[in-house]
Parts: C-alpha cells; sequence; structure tokens
C-alpha cells in the first residue's frame, strides 16, 4: 500500500481542477488522496476535539500522519519530554484509527547521543505503540549505533530529499514501513520537481516488498508544487482498480454549469 500525500490540504489554484465537487479543502482533498501529514501540529497545540473534526470529514481508510511539536524535537532536543509528549499523545487520540505516523523531525544541530534517544524513545514506546517516523539531520544519525537504535524501538528513519548526507535519500531504521519526505530540490519547500524525478521515485516505491507499508509524502508546499507531485506519484504508483475508482470519480464530479 503507498500512500501518496502533502503536508497540509490546502488545495491550490492549479491544481484544483482534480478536486472537483462540494465540501471543505480537507474533505475534497480525502476524496483524491489516502492520507495527509500534519505539520501545523510543530508550531502549536491542536484540541482533541479539532482533531476528532478532521477525522470525521475522511473517509475510514483515510490517515493523517502527525509531527510532533518542536517543544519537544527542538527546544528540549529530546530531554525532560514527558509531559509535553502525553500531552501530544492525547490530542491526536482524537482521530482515533485515522491516526497514522507520529514524525519527528529533529533540528540538524541534535547529534546521536545514544542515552539521550534511549530514553526518549523508550519514553514514547512504552505511551505510542504505532509507526513512528524519525527524520535526522546530523550525520552522527546514519551510523551503525543510531541505525541499531532505530531498529531496537522499531523506529522508521525517513528517506528525505534534500539529503544531508547520501544515506539519507534512503530509507533506514525499521524496515516494516518506508516513509519519503520530499522538501523541494533545490530551493527547498519551494523548488517543484520534474516528472523525471517523480518518476524516478515512483519505480523506487514500486520496488519495495508489497506488504510493506510506504507513505510518499511531498513537502514543497511553498509555491503549490507539491499538490501537483503527488498529483503525478498517485497516477504512477496506483495499480489497476485504483485507475478505475479514479475515472470514475472523475466522471461522477458534477461540472461547474451543473452546480450552477
Amino acid at each position: 500500500m503507498i500512500i501518496v500525500a502533502t503536508a497540509g490540504w490546502s488545495i491550490p489554484k492549479s491544481s484544483a481542477g482534480a478536486f472537483a465537487g462540494e465540501g471543505t479543502h480537507l474533505q475534497r482533498y480525502a476524496r483524491v488522496f489516502r492520507g495527509v501529514e500534519i505539520d501545523t501540529s510543530f508550531y502549536r497545540d491542536h484540541s482533541a476535539a479539532t482533531y476528532a473534526h478532521w477525522a470525521k470529514q475522511t473517509p475510514r481508510n483515510f490517515r493523517f500522519a502527525v509531527k510532533l511539536p518542536r517543544l519537544i524535537t527542538h527546544d528540549q532536543r529530546l530531554r525532560a519530554a514527558r509531559r509535553p509528549l502525553e500531552r501530544f499523545l492525547v490530542e491526536v487520540a482524537g482521530l482515533g484509527r485515522r491516526l497514522g505516523p507520529l514524525i519527528v523531525q529533529l533540528p540538524p544541530s541534535l547529534t546521536f547521543e545514544q542515552s539521550v534517544v534511549r530514553r526518549f524513545f523508550v519514553l514514547l514506546r512504552e505511551r505510542y505503540d504505532g509507526t513512528v517516523v524519525c527524520e535526522p539531520r546530523h550525520a552522527s544519525w546514519f551510523e551503525a549505533p543510531a541505525q541499531a537504535m532505530l531498529e531496537r524501538y522499531k523506529v522508521v528513519r525517513a528517506a528525505a530529499d534534500p539529503a544531508v548526507v547520501p544515506a539519507a535519500a534512503l530509507p533506514g531504521g525499521w524496515s516494516g514501513a518506508v516513509y519519503y519526505r520530499l522538501h523541494g530540490t533545490p530551493r527547498k519547500y519551494w523548488s517543484i520537481y520534474t516528472p523525471d524525478k517523480v518518476t524516478a521515485w515512483a519505480q523506487a516505491l514500486k520496488t519495495l516488498p508489497r506488504r510493506t507499508a510506504v507513505w510518499c509524502v511531498f513537502d514543497n508546499t511553498a509555491a503549490g508544487g507539491a499538490t501537483g507531485n503527488a498529483l503525478q506519484m498517485r497516477e504512477l504508483t496506483a495499480g489497476p482498480a485504483a485507475h478505475r475508482r479514479m475515472a470514475r470519480h472523475a466522471t461522477s464530479q458534477p461540472t461547474p454549469a451543473s452546480r450552477r
């Protein structure tokens, strides 16, 4: 199963035609994609009721990946994390069964320290047994001790673009899932990926074991490129049954004239 998604569910005008029909942006988005990454949780808290409201706007098979607050990852640098982590987990529980991976994005200056990392992942695993994805951005996280730690606590290391070191471009950590976070290259968050680049990633994703849960998230949202790239990836990775569903969805949507 490959879940193609963007960071956030805003719909740029350049891609609006792919999200026809009535409803909120989230409702329209969720009729096209099967998942989304919430990154606003990095900057501010959302109540459990807010998460529940979002969940109710999506189909049963839709999933939300949610980014941990910067208070935990950047301000406290994984230390003294119990209270903010517990608060965050209570909040995201509002998503119910639609809660997908938790995203732990680390600051570039955060080196791998075994004792600190062990305490944090023990704390997290005592409270959450779902998929956890870590995106480290310091070279020390791509050596054998960090790999062993991630495997021990079943933490996926995200494959990222741009990659801070060559190994960062490839999935790592626990092998039970794969998570790509594509931020845009050469201009981070702004650059739109070429069709050739998206095709190369699609081919790589399709070679993964069929039972592996795979996420591919486009975070190059600043100029609206993420949505177009995600639509390309969805087309390239969808199987025959999915293509039939997409065709039925496109033909069943009312035209603007009929809505008037």
